[in-house]
């Protein structure tokens, strides 16, 4: 009797050893470090980025967290400066209890070039979601870095057709002038080897106008391009208060303001409604639709607006960059489900993640499950493409609203991708790194 009773003692003690190790599994989650700039004068972007992404992160929670883990983060403000960039990385790179966190997103290309050998030692993902080094696209180098779902090379080959479609045909391009007036930093500086291949491919004169931090100083540049150069068509890489002056100042000058075309990162609220009626006829690009008309947006005001527990003002959910990060936080949460498809329901780290990033695979079936269905193109990421493959739209600025979306365009990765291949490979060669044979 004795010894049935030790029997059953031992096996309840096992039991309750693995409910208790279950428990804390359960309670395990996953943790992001959040580098943001909600002050000055790039607050105008960072603001809205912040607020989607704490909002889409609480909804993911909300709903029952990424097939059972709950996600965790804290941030840290940085004002999109470099250095302090890398200081709130080396702060909060850890939870508070001590784990490593599985993704950063910095939110800078300047802060991107700094963080990668760290996020490498440390086993991070650093996912620049088209912004940062577009070479980090070959994912046989650069393991842990993602691009997706575009990068600024692709983007500005993707302009370019909608600029030659503009004139008329590809080859009217040829005699014509593009000037591109850009942020003076390695943000602003990325697409200008891409549009100088462009240029000698098509025949265009090619025209750099570089501005400097912050961009409130533009009125010699736009009296250049009003009234000297006067290019057909003109791309801004803005950020900040630099793509409202810009507008302000085109305006002014009397260069047409339906001639200029704003990256992806010049095409919020926040740069044209600051512009006032001069903005009317700016257009930008992007590689999402436009609004707040999708079951995701009404999930997040449901859960998270509804529940009081918002980050921001309501009136925000839906505007564009809240969305951008609505895509990067998607593109996120595929990742741990991808990556726990082959690791188990747990908390993944980053060196599993990064496993997860090379197998997302956003159908369109599965953007309509995740209530995102017709808001962007498809998105498949592999080992050796890290950028994936999608489109953009170009949209037009009425004086209230964005409107009148472009057809999608494909960027011309038989350009981008050869630069980036062989971009990735002399980074290789420096840094002494054996490029991932086993990869495609």
């Amino acid at each position: 009797m004795k010894n049935i009773m030790k029997k059953i003692t031992i096996v309840m003690l096992i039991g309750v050893v693995f409910s208790l190790t279950g428990l804390a599994q359960a309670a395990e989650k996953i943790y992001i470090p959040l580098l943001t700039y909600t002050t000055g004068p790039y607050a105008p972007g960072g603001i809205p980025l912040d607020q989607a992404f704490r909002d889409y992160f609480k909804y993911v929670n909300a709903t029952g967290g990424v097939n059972g883990v709950e996600l965790e983060w804290e941030t840290c403000e940085y004002g999109y400066n470099t250095d302090r960039g890398v200081e709130c990385y080396e702060r909060i790179k850890k939870s508070k209890s001590g784990n490593m966190g599985v993704a950063v997103f910095p939110l800078s290309t300047g802060v991107t070039y700094a963080l990668l050998p760290r996020t490498q030692a440390d086993g991070m993902v650093l996912h620049s979601m088209g912004y940062g080094r577009t070479d980090a696209s070959d994912g046989r180098v650069f393991s842990h870095v993602f691009t997706a779902p575009m990068t600024y090379w692709s983007q500005v080959t993707a302009i370019t057709k909608y600029i030659g479609e503009q004139m008329g045909g590809m080859n009217n391009l040829k005699g014509k002038k593009i000037a591109l007036v850009y942020h003076n930093s390695a943000y602003g500086k990325e697409p200008i080897k891409t549009l100088e291949v462009l240029a000698e491919k098509y025949g265009f004169k090619f025209l750099k106008y570089p501005v400097n931090h912050p961009g409130l100083e533009q009125k010699s540049t736009w009296l250049k391009i009003g009234r000297q150069t006067k290019p057909d068509f003109t791309i801004i890489f803005g950020w900040g208060v630099m793509t409202q002056t810009s507008i302000k100042e085109a305006k002014a000058i009397g260069y047409p303001v339906s001639k200029i075309i704003g990256n992806w990162w010049s095409a919020s609220e926040n740069d044209t409604r600051p512009a006032g009626s001069a903005s009317v006829g700016y257009k930008a690009a992007g590689f999402h639709t436009i609004g707040k008309q999708y079951p995701l947006h009404a999930g997040i005001v449901d859960k998270v607006y509804g529940a009081g527990n918002g980050s921001g003002e309501k009136s925000v959910v839906g505007e564009v960059l809240y969305n951008r990060a609505l895509v990067n936080g998607l593109i996120f949460t595929e990742a741990i489900r991808a990556a726990q498809k082959k690791y188990g329901n747990i908390a993944i780290n980053g060196k599993q993640l990064a496993w997860g990033y090379e197998h997302v695979n956003l159908t369109e079936a599965r953007l309509n499950e995740l209530g995102l269905g017709g808001f962007m193109k498809p998105l498949k990421i592999t080992c050796a493409n890290h950028e994936g493959a999608n489109s953009l739209l170009i949209h037009e600025w009425d004086g209230k609203n964005w409107v009148n979306p472009s057809k999608w365009y494909s960027p011309m990765y038989d350009v981008t991708r050869p630069m980036i291949e062989a971009s990735a490979a002399a980074y290789a060669k420096e840094k002494g790194i054996t490029p991932r044979s086993n990869c495609n």
